[in-house]
This record gives structure tokens, sequence and C-alpha cells, in this order.
């Protein structure tokens, strides 16, 4: 990894608002059209939990719940340094301590909790 980057993997929950409405697990959008800002938070608080608790694991959460592609890989974004995402998204990751979980993070794309691994 270079320096200056960090590593991390995410949930993103996709919802009316993010800009792209659709995913691996709802390619026609239909779910997502359907999905309130609210109950995409709602649902990601309860997945957080279920993993900060530790009946859950992060990376298979994210493989079955992410809108993500990068649900495949368990949420793994791999490698990135400054400018290569969304503001939010850089500012938490970064903001975060190898291993930690951020809360409910929004960009764009829906909202994310993300775990930095790097």
């Amino acid at each position: 990894m270079a320096s200056g980057q960090v590593r991390a993997s995410h949930i993103l929950i996709k919802h009316q608002g993010s800009r792209r409405k659709a995913s691996w697990k709802d390619p026609e959008g239909r779910v997502i059209s359907s999905t309130t800002r609210d109950s995409a938070v709602a649902q990601l608080k309860a997945l957080r939990d279920d993993i900060v608790s530790g009946n859950s694991n992060f990376s298979d959460v994210a493989s079955l719940y992410s809108d993500c592609s990068s649900a495949k890989r368990g949420g793994d974004l791999g490698p990135f340094g400054r400018g290569q995402m969304q503001k939010p998204f850089e500012e938490a990751t970064y903001d975060l301590e190898v291993g930690e979980i951020s809360d409910i993070v929004d960009t764009d794309s829906g909202v994310h909790i993300i775990k930095r691994t790097g």
C-alpha cells in the first residue's frame, strides 16, 4: 500500500436518493426506488449493531446485504488515497483507526458503514 493510502471495506445500502438506483442484487432498482433514506439507515444500524456485538462478521454481512459490487469481496475496496472516493466517505475512513467501524456515512451513492482495514 502506498504511503498516505488507507484500505477499507464497506456496506452500502442504496435508497431513493441514491444517484444510481440499481445494484447487483436489485438490477431493476425496484427495491432501491421504494427504499427511503430513513429505512436504509435503520437497516444499516441494525446490521452495524449485529457486527459490533459480535453476532455477525463484517465481511459476511457485506456479502449478503451491500448494494456495492464489492460485496463479492466481503465489502473490500482495496487501498485508496485522498481524492479517490466521495469526500464524506474519504473523511470518515481517514478518521477511523484500523479495525474500527464508522457510524452511518451519507454519500451520493447511499448510506454506508465503513470498516478501516489498513
